[in-house]
């Protein structure tokens, strides 16, 4: 257990208890499906995360992580169910989302490189409101602004230049 010290300390616990809940709706899921998988549950910065690992599990992945995101889904209206609160927790298997976390603050940082060295606006391929929020922050850690165009699904990240001339 961390110490959280008192003014963390309730949100802390609120946020392990929906780790908890999600790791007991996930075994149940993993043993109702028959697979193996360890689950590794954290606390990251304001929601709960919970990781499954294990041999093959690219069929919870599903296509560019679309079986990912519902099972996401379902597991925070798990939590839901037992707390009566809206869960932001989220949930990895295999690496996948850390692994698409470090390619697109890659992509953002090399965007706002090109941006900074042409001074003009780039616009992204669509994304999930999962994977712009990476990209809008690696580009404000590289001291650019960006903005999300276009209408879901297709909504998708602009990498401004600055608006500073000399």
């Amino acid at each position: 257990m961390s110490d959280a010290g008192t003014e963390g300390g309730g949100r802390v616990e609120r946020l392990e208890g929906e780790g908890d809940i999600a790791a007991d709706y996930l075994e149940e899921l993993l043993d109702i499906a028959d697979l193996d998988g360890d689950l590794d549950m954290d606390v990251e910065g304001d929601r709960a995360s919970v990781s499954i690992v294990g041999a093959d599990l690219q069929q919870l992945v599903g296509r560019d992580g679309k079986v990912l995101e519902a099972l996401q889904e379902l597991t925070r209206l798990a939590v839901y169910r037992e707390t009566g609160e809206r869960s932001r927790l989220m949930l990895d298997i295999s690496g996948f989302r850390a692994d698409k976390r470090t390619r697109l603050t890659v992509l953002g940082e090399e965007t706002a490189a090109k941006v900074r060295e042409s001074g003009e606006p780039v616009s992204l391929e669509p994304m999930s409101p999962f994977e712009r929020k990476i990209v809008h922050d690696a580009v404000a850690a590289a001291g650019l602004t960006s903005e999300s165009a276009g209408v879901e699904p297709r909504r998708y990240v602009v990498v401004l230049p600055d608006a500073v001339s000399d």
